[in-house]
């Protein structure tokens, strides 16, 4: 006798379609009016589907709006960023980890303290070191910091370096791996997918930040994408539609890392079988 599927799944398999199609709704709509006329865009009601499509609104967001020199700059901020990020806080973590040294739980305790300041507190103080480090108008402020160590980034690390077995550790050891070595070797491979997690986390806060380049950029040249994207609604005072574009248009960098990454996301840490 053929086993009958059961209710409860089949009305699961609905909520989450529905919800999907719900969740889609808005995407589709900003796609949409970003293909629009002004006239099309300002039509009350609105309509759904443009007619004819404007390709060219892309087009003209990147050639007049100085996309590519934008998109340049987020891409070094975000890439420094994530690179800074995956080394400091993993070898902090390395250390909270697996190390022994004296007051290590009450130094973590304090890491994760930091956690509670809100940010905004902090703005004053960074901003006064780095005008008098001089590096006001530069990409140094937006991503250096990445390369002290985050509290997050910290703690979601050594969460997955304390998942892996000790045994890992100790076969390294007699085969004469020091500290840096068992970090490198063994734990950061095995660790993939917190590390995957971890990078696209930083990429996509440095690549929609908008705080920090507002305080720390200057010059035009300067601007990261975020601020391009706002600058847009000062020189298209009448042309809406071309702020979604070019909303849209710095989506794809995200979308890209993401895909890069998801397989990481679904893969479970691969931290048993010894031989």
């Amino acid at each position: 006798m053929q086993k009958r599927f059961p209710l409860n799944k089949i009305v699961g398999y609905l909520f989450v379609i529905a919800s999907a199609l719900i969740m889609l709704v808005p995407f589709l709509t900003t796609v949409f009016n970003s293909l629009k006329t002004y006239k099309q865009y300002m039509q009350f009601p609105p309509e759904w589907l443009p007619n004819p499509a404007q390709w060219s609104n892309y087009t003209t967001v990147w050639e007049q709006a100085n996309f590519s020199s934008y998109t340049i700059n987020s891409l070094i901020v975000a890439i420094l960023s994530v690179i800074g990020a995956l080394l400091s806080s993993s070898m902090i973590a390395f250390a909270f980890a697996r190390l022994r040294f004296p007051f290590r739980d009450t130094l973590f305790m304090i890491v994760l303290g930091t956690m509670m300041i809100p940010g905004i507190v902090t703005i004053v103080p960074q901003f006064i070191i780095f005008k008098n480090l001089g590096l006001l108008d530069t990409f140094a402020p937006l991503w250096i910091l990445e390369w002290l160590g985050q509290p997050f980034a910290i703690f979601l690390m050594r969460q997955a370096f304390l998942n892996i077995p000790k045994d890992y550790e100790e076969a390294a050891k007699l085969d004469g791996c020091n500290p840096f070595q068992i970090y490198w070797r063994v734990f950061l491979p095995m660790c993939k997918p917190s590390l995957a997690t971890l990078a696209v986390f930083t990429f996509m806060g440095k690549w929609n930040e908008i705080l920090a380049p507002v305080i720390y950029l200057i010059s035009d040249e300067n601007f990261t994408l975020p601020i391009g994207i706002l600058s847009l609604s000062g020189q298209y005072k009448t042309e809406d539609q071309l702020l979604v574009a070019g909303a849209l248009i710095s989506l794809i960098p995200i979308l890209i890392v993401f895909l890069f990454a998801e397989k990481y996301f679904v893969e479970g840490s691969k931290t048993s079988g010894l031989k």
